[in-house]
């Protein structure tokens, strides 16, 4: 069985309600997804994991958040199956800023699947966006 751990960075639960929706895809396709919220617990060893999933928020102005950078530094290595996804808002910012903290963690992993863009809430529509993305995510990790 594949293991996954799925980090998330969370303001207002768009990020943590993305990464359930992530998990409970894996787990039905016979993987075991462990949340971990960043900067609430402590890190757990990456090294136990056969994929590593980073979620989170855009801040400022495109910007990674702070909690999310210091737990690419506990974790101290880059792990060679990472993916990411975001959440955002384009109202703020407008498709320049979209989850533009995504893009730039999955060009820091040099993830090998472009980075899940999430509208806000993965409810409505974009729920079959994250399930088509997690399939893709899956065939990788199973390679």
């Amino acid at each position: 069985m594949k293991r996954v751990l799925i980090a998330y960075a969370t303001y207002s639960g768009n990020t943590l309600e993305t990464a359930e929706l992530v998990a409970g895809e894996l787990e039905a396709s016979g993987c075991r997804a462990d949340l971990h919220r960043i900067g609430a617990e402590r890190v757990p060893d990456v090294s136990h994991y056969d994929a590593l999933i980073v979620g989170s928020f855009t801040w400022a102005e495109g910007s990674v958040p702070e909690e999310v950078k210091d737990f690419i530094l506990d974790v101290g290595y880059k792990p060679p199956r990472v993916y990411v996804f975001g959440t955002g808002d384009t109202q703020f910012g407008g498709d320049d800023l979209f989850c533009r903290a995504a893009v730039k963690l999955a060009r820091f992993y040099e993830s090998s699947l472009p980075p899940l863009k999430v509208e806000q809430s993965p409810r409505g529509v974009q729920e079959a966006r994250v399930r088509k993305w997690a399939a893709g995510l899956l065939e990788d990790v199973r390679v």
